[in-house]
């Protein structure tokens, strides 16, 4: 692939940017490496000692959830497909609110590390494993793309090489996490959303200057079909409608919000479980300001190019350079200000990917480790996390070279959390809401979910969906300036793309309206629907009707609609009192469902 046009390259005050953010990141695990000393405990390198408060983990939650991926990936979408992406605001609601009714409480009340261990508490430690490897799997992946997407806008911006952008990223994060394990994690998402929101913001604003106003923004949107809100084709083929973004992306974000370690471990290291709650609803907040800066990202993108797109007429040669393109092309005249932008997606690398390890971290010594070497001292277990950490490091920025391969950042992204994450929150959602499902089901229906959405997920990449499908806007270039060559280069490509789209012609009118074609948030809601199901036949042929399961394994009705009253053990976790409400009851069954 050939490299992307720089239009232009940093000036001093850029570097001085961008080196800063990267320096007081360090910094900030230099001081909690500093001032932990003496306190080297798993406890307190995973769970900063669950003395979090909620406001700092509100703000990690959605830094670390909204990454690289999103600060490039999201605008773009809004360009090319249109702001229907503001429904996600619906799914995010729904989410949080998923995740403080039906999982926080479970995971309080167990007192886990990992969110891992309810797997062997529920079913059995092979469970768990199965649980852990594919959560390993799909971390690995995911922080590949993570750390390639800043890279590739640094690499757009200027002429710093495109891996040693990778590895200054991934050295720098992997050395704060290594030094000051959770808490310096979160202290260091704080700093970095801020970061994110003044980048984001500033494009904003010197686009709507550029552009003459925010209504000449919207009106030309508007006319380029930018603001197609009122999609409710419930066609699960179609790539984003209100149903299938509110549906779908509500199962696909629970996997993340709901049992994904990398966010458990954040909520559960507050001091309480009312403050865990409050972290996750502030967080909410977080999530609709990002949503809104990188919508109107989008939208200000096209209304300054909606007659030159610069990926049609070649200006760059990936649709995840346009951000960083529009970044140059209207804020290159202020020094600093394209520094600020890289450091801003630089930022959204960082918080993912620092959770990414500090996850891997806990899942590895919690469910791979502890278990088998039960002797280990607390103070070498702290060791081994953090040399857990430094391999995690090198290994995320090892697999961030086939990010490149991948296509849409933000698609191979959320494909990936739907063809992984779907199965893993499945048998969750298996375990917590149905007494009789056994060890045997819970096994067997991950497996068939997992093979599912591995199929779906490989089909797609053999056979795209058509743009009948994905629903792809018109990019005109009826205003570019193009050479002649660049104008026969394109008529080549369109004639040989032509022909084979003839040759293939039969295979993919059958694939049209196939299952390769399937929505990819909707990946996430039938791998749990397949996992419900086969695991509950399995489990019921299996005898899992004679099952005896503790209550606290399961969600109760106090965890819907009861704000129990809670003490403090003494160190900081919140517990529950003998009798915290009048309605508390015990016994076998999933009191949840089975009075329904």
């Amino acid at each position: 692939m050939a490299s992307p046009t720089t239009f232009g390259s940093f000036s001093a005050w850029d570097y001085v940017v961008f080196v800063a953010i990267l320096l007081i990141s360090a910094l900030v695990g230099i001081y909690h490496a500093v001032v932990g000393r003496g306190r080297e405990s798993t406890e307190d390198f995973l769970l900063g000692s669950h003395q979090m408060s909620s406001v700092p983990v509100a703000l990690s939650l959605t830094a670390s959830f909204m990454s690289a991926v999103t600060m490039l990936g999201a605008p773009y979408d809004t360009y090319h497909f249109g702001a229907v992406n503001v429904y996600f605001a619906i799914s995010y609601m729904l989410v949080v609110i998923l995740s403080a009714k039906v999982f926080l409480p479970i995971f309080y009340r167990l007192g886990v590390t990992s969110s891992y261990e309810y797997l062997e508490l529920r079913f059995n430690r092979w469970v768990r494993l199965c649980g852990t490897i594919l959560f390993m799997i799909q971390t690995i992946l995911y922080t590949g793309i993570v750390i390639y997407a800043p890279a590739l806008a640094l690499n757009q911006v200027t002429n710093f090489n495109l891996w040693g952008s990778i590895i200054s990223t991934g050295v720098v994060c992997t050395f704060y996490c290594t030094l000051g394990g959770l808490k310096a994690v979160v202290w260091t998402d704080v700093f970095q959303i801020v970061i994110m929101v003044i980048g984001l913001v500033a494009v904003i604003v010197q686009a709507i200057v550029v552009k003459g106003g925010i209504s000449k923004v919207l009106n030309t949107a508007d006319h380029g079909g930018r603001l197609n809100f009122w999609n409710f084709d419930p066609n699960p083929f179609h790539r984003h409608t209100f149903w299938t973004i509110v549906i779908g992306g509500t199962f696909t974000w629970t996997g993340i919000y709901g049992v994904n370690q990398a966010q458990v471990q954040r909520y559960i290291s507050c001091k309480t479980q009312t403050q865990a709650k409050v972290a996750l609803y502030l967080n909410l907040v977080g999530l609709w300001i990002m949503l809104v800066c990188t919508v109107l990202s989008g939208l200000a993108m096209y209304s300054l190019y909606y007659d030159c797109d610069p990926w049609t007429s070649g200006k760059v040669t990936a649709p995840d350079q346009l951000m960083p393109y529009m970044v140059l092309d209207i804020l290159g005249s202020y020094p600093g200000l394209p520094g600020l932008f890289v450091a801003c997606t630089c930022c959204g690398t960082l918080s993912t990917v620092s959770s990414s390890i500090n996850a891997l971290t806990a899942v590895t010594v919690q469910d791979l480790i502890k278990p088998h070497f039960t002797t280990l001292s607390e103070k070498r277990l702290a060791w081994i996390s953090k040399a857990m950490s430094l391999l995690f490091g090198a290994v995320c920025i090892g697999m961030a070279g086939l990010a490149s391969l991948m296509g849409s950042l933000l698609q191979a992204a959320l494909s990936i959390f739907g063809i992984v994450g779907g199965p893993i929150l499945g048998l969750f959602t298996l375990g917590i809401l149905f007494s009789w499902a056994n060890c045997i089901g819970g096994i067997v229906g991950l497996i068939s979910g997992f093979a599912f959405t591995l199929w779906i997920g490989i089909g797609a990449q053999i056979w795209p969906p058509p743009p009948e499908v994905t629903m792809p806007l018109n990019l005109s270039v009826s205003g570019c300036n193009v050479s002649q060559s660049r104008n026969e280069t394109s008529w080549e490509t369109t004639i040989l793309l032509t022909t084979l789209s003839e040759t293939s012609r039969k295979d993919r009118a059958e694939a049209v309206m196939s299952l390769y074609s399937l929505s990819y948030l909707y990946l996430s809601t039938f791998a749990i629907l397949i996992v419900i199901i086969v695991g509950l036949i399995v489990s019921l042929l299996t005898g899992g009707r004679k099952s005896q399961i503790d209550t606290d394994l399961l969600l109760n009705w106090t965890d819907l609609f009861c704000d129990c009253p809670t003490s403090s053990r003494g160190d900081g976790i919140e517990v529950m009192e003998s009798i915290p409400c009048q309605n508390r009851v015990t016994g076998n069954d999933n009191l949840a469902f089975s009075h329904m």
